[in-house]
């Protein structure tokens, strides 16, 4: 994966056997069932071969049957012997025993047991909702109107501005900036000025209707866009309100599994997305990242739900297709 640097190494192997093929090179890959929402090279490799039809590719894989009750044991037990096919070796009664532990969730069960294509359970996304959201038709156009979330760091966490549009609820990227892991940067902080100079762009090439940046870091730069921008338009919205930001995720996901919201495809907006797991709260379902200390970042998915909330006032508000002027003071 890209958070581990896996593709980068996979990639490093795969074309140095490429060179030397003709020579006798070649590359195994073994592995689980892969996380669609992961984006692994487990993935690339098996749509390549089932999807494309790549050739020089010979791919192998043994799934149980999907949905299998994990309640029943000899349902189970069936499955497990279908997965593992003719490795005798394997411990049948042991995996039978860790599939039905109720400490397993069935996330792991399925994919990790019985070797099913699964995604994680407890994942914000499902990857073929978000993909079916996609929509490279009408793109985001000079002038349009729209909202924007901003959620800012300045080392550790990503820095991301993405913007909605009000008319139809179309996410897109603003602009990204992350921190590249490269050792031989290891004092890597946020471009600032950059930062400053997108939303500057953001405000000067569309109608920003509704702005929502989450203070911490960044509380006087919002309030100086507040000024420059207007009062009326840039507000502050801390993300560390569970009440009003378990609304806020929850009215974007439920949007996406309907088709009320749309996107462009971005790759960095996908991978955020993606990346995203739930936490239970006493107020509802929040997203964070997979682990406290995770590289695979989700701020994008914060600015997203920002956006996405920003819009919903901003049209509640009615300045949905309403004519404003810009007032100057002296």
């Amino acid at each position: 994966m890209d958070s581990n640097q896996g593709t980068y190494v996979w990639e490093t192997l795969d074309r140095n056997v490429q060179k030397t093929a003709g020579a006798g090179s070649r590359l195994i890959e073994t592995t689980n069932a892969f996380n669609p929402n992961e984006g692994s090279i487990a993935q690339r490799t098996h749509e390549a071969a089932m999807e494309f039809g790549a050739k020089g590719i010979l791919y192998d894989c043994r799934e149980a049957v999907r949905d299998v009750d994990l309640k029943d044991e000899d349902a189970v037990r069936e499955a497990v012997i279908d997965a593992y096919g003719d490795s005798h070796w394997v411990d049948v009664d042991g995996i039978v025993a860790a599939v039905m532990d109720p400490r397993t969730s069935a996330a792991i069960a399925y994919r990790f047991y019985l070797n099913n294509i699964q995604e994680n359970a407890d994942g914000w996304l499902m990857k073929s909702e978000w993909d079916a959201c996609l929509d490279e038709d009408d793109p985001i156009r000079p002038g349009d109107q729209i909202s924007v979330g901003f959620d800012g760091s300045f080392r550790g966490d990503a820095t991301g501005l993405v913007g909605c549009r009000l008319r139809d609820g179309k996410l897109f990227l603003l602009g990204l900036w992350e921190n590249p892991r490269d050792p031989k940067k290891p004092d890597w902080e946020v471009d600032v000025p950059s930062v400053e100079s997108t939303v500057k762009r953001a405000f000067e090439t569309y109608k920003v209707e509704w702005f929502y940046g989450d203070p911490p870091y960044w509380q006087e730069a919002i309030g100086r866009w507040a000024m420059t921008y207007g009062d009326d338009r840039v507000f502050e919205y801390w993300t560390n309100k569970p009440m009003r930001m378990c609304e806020a995720t929850e009215r974007l996901h439920s949007a996406v599994t309907v088709g009320d919201v749309k996107h462009d495809g971005n790759s960095d907006l996908t991978r955020h997305m993606m990346n995203a797991v739930t936490r239970e709260v006493p107020q509802g379902l929040l997203i964070t990242k997979d682990s406290p200390r995770s590289k695979k970042k989700i701020d994008l998915a914060v600015c997203a739900i920002l956006a996405f909330e920003a819009r919903a006032d901003a049209i509640a508000d009615g300045r949905l297709n309403a004519r404003r002027g810009r007032v100057v003071g002296f």
